[in-house]
This record gives structure tokens, C-alpha cells and sequence, in this order.
């Protein structure tokens, strides 16, 4: 499985586990049958209690075609409206555990998913899906066209971590907050902040806690006494703070 180093609004890059060609694919099957589900469901009930047979026998060939194309409507936007409802995900990529996101760190727009629903067409329909199976094979990223022309990916949101790499905190009953300004942060910042807080840690890298400290404190328009508290210290009071502030807990 690759990874795919993307850069957050902050400028830093976080890498994630690319989602292998079968998960998406198993993802797809997924799909494919509760679009399937939805189709056999609907004509059942309409032919067996509305004798939608007959209404059809009614009807010209284009007629019959119009009325078939409008019925089928959810099954053609099912993709695009899951995605942009579900934040990158249809309910085949629920329970795959994978994501589409923007490779640029922002979230992915309405626009972009649209680019990768139109591109479906290139990718998965013509040829029985051979143009976007290839174009996944030989991408850096596992990305079909339609990923490549939106600018984002699919990843896989089944990395094992541990409380060490979330933005949890032991905190203790009488702990008292010192800087309510974290709560103008998001979950996504703290926990790029302690990602890289304790890489810097673990090789003593002084210049990367000092740069995020500096980037702290200019979002949160603060200034710290340094003979007061460190930047290390400052740091891992942000953490627990928006802890705090957040209600999250063990």
C-alpha cells in the first residue's frame, strides 16, 4: 500500500495510506448492488401493484425510454450526491473504510466531485472499466482520470493508531485550561500539531518546536512570557487545552 503525502492549510504534510485498487473496486461492488437493490425493488413494486406493464405497452419506444431514464435517475446520481453528502464517501466506501479527499489538504468542493462523477464515464464505463484500471496501475497515487483531472485521492482510513497518535490527552480531574483561544482550532490542526510536536521530540529538533510554536501563537494571537513557559511547554498546554475545551476524553 503507497502513501500519499498531502499538504494541510497549515503547510504541512501528513502522509496517508493510499486505498489499493481492491478496496476500490470492492467499494464499486458494493455500490453497484445497492444501485442494483434499488432497481429490482422499484420495478417489482411497480410492476405488481401498479400493472406498470401495461401503462408501458401504452407508450411509444421513446416514450417508453423517457420514463425508464427518469426512473433510473438515483441510480446515474447516486455516486456524485453520496460523495458530496458524505464528504468523499458513498456507502460502499463507508464500509471499505476509504475517502476521497483533495490532495491539496483542502476539502474536496462540489465542483470536484462533479469532475470525478463526469469522468466515471472514461473510467468505468467505456471499455468495462479497463481505462480507469489502468490509469490506477500506473498513477503514483492509485488515481483513475477522473482523480487526476479533480486533483484529489482515494485513501484509506484504516490505519492503525494508537492515543499517541490522536489528538487525545491524559487529563487530570483538577486540570485548569490556560488558553480558552484554542477552541478557534479544529480537530485536523491539533492533531497535526502533536504529530509533529512529538516527531520533533523524538529527535530533539528544536527548530521544528520553535516554528510550531511561533505558527501557534500567530493563529491564536498570543504572546507567551518565555521565561514563564517554554515552547515545549506552551505546546503541550495547547493540546490538553483544547481537550478540555472540546469534551474529549478516554
Amino acid at each position: 500500500m503507497s502513501l500519499i503525502a498531502i499538504n494541510t492549510s497549515q503547510n504541512v504534510n501528513i502522509n496517508f495510506s493510499t486505498a489499493s485498487i481492491g478496496e476500490r473496486i470492492l467499494a464499486f461492488v458494493i455500490d453497484l448492488l445497492i444501485k442494483g437493490a434499488y432497481v429490482f425493488t422499484l420495478f417489482w413494486f411497480l410492476f405488481r401493484v401498479f400493472n406498470f406493464g401495461s401503462y408501458m405497452d401504452g407508450l411509444d419506444n421513446w416514450s417508453q425510454m423517457s420514463v425508464y431514464i427518469i426512473l433510473t435517475i438515483p441510480i446515474h446520481i447516486y455516486t456524485l450526491v453520496s460523495e458530496s453528502l458524505m464528504e468523499g464517501q458513498t456507502f460502499g466506501k463507508k464500509l471499505v473504510k476509504i475517502k476521497v479527499v483533495k490532495i491539496d489538504g483542502f476539502q474536496a468542493s462540489f465542483g470536484d466531485y462533479l469532475m470525478r462523477w463526469f469522468f466515471r464515464l472514461i473510467d468505468v464505463y467505456s471499455n468495462s472499466g479497463v481505462v480507469g484500471l489502468i490509469s490506477m496501475i500506473v498513477s503514483k497515487n492509485n488515481q483513475r482520470l477522473g482523480d487526476m483531472a479533480s486533483g484529489t485521492a482515494v485513501i484509506s482510513l484504516k490505519n492503525r493508531v494508537n492515543i499517541s497518535h490522536t489528538i487525545l490527552e491524559n487529563l487530570k480531574e483538577d486540570y485548569v485550561p490556560l488558553f480558552p483561544q484554542v477552541i478557534a482550532l479544529t480537530d485536523n490542526d491539533v492533531r497535526i500539531i502533536k504529530e509533529n510536536y512529538q516527531k520533533a521530540l523524538k529527535i530533539d529538533d528544536r527548530q521544528v518546536v520553535s516554528k510550531l510554536s511561533t505558527k501557534i501563537k500567530e493563529i491564536l494571537k498570543l504572546e507567551i512570557d518565555p521565561t514563564k513557559m517554554t515552547e515545549r511547554q506552551f505546546i503541550s498546554v495547547v493540546i490538553k487545552d483544547y481537550n478540555f475545551y472540546t469534551g474529549k476524553d478516554l
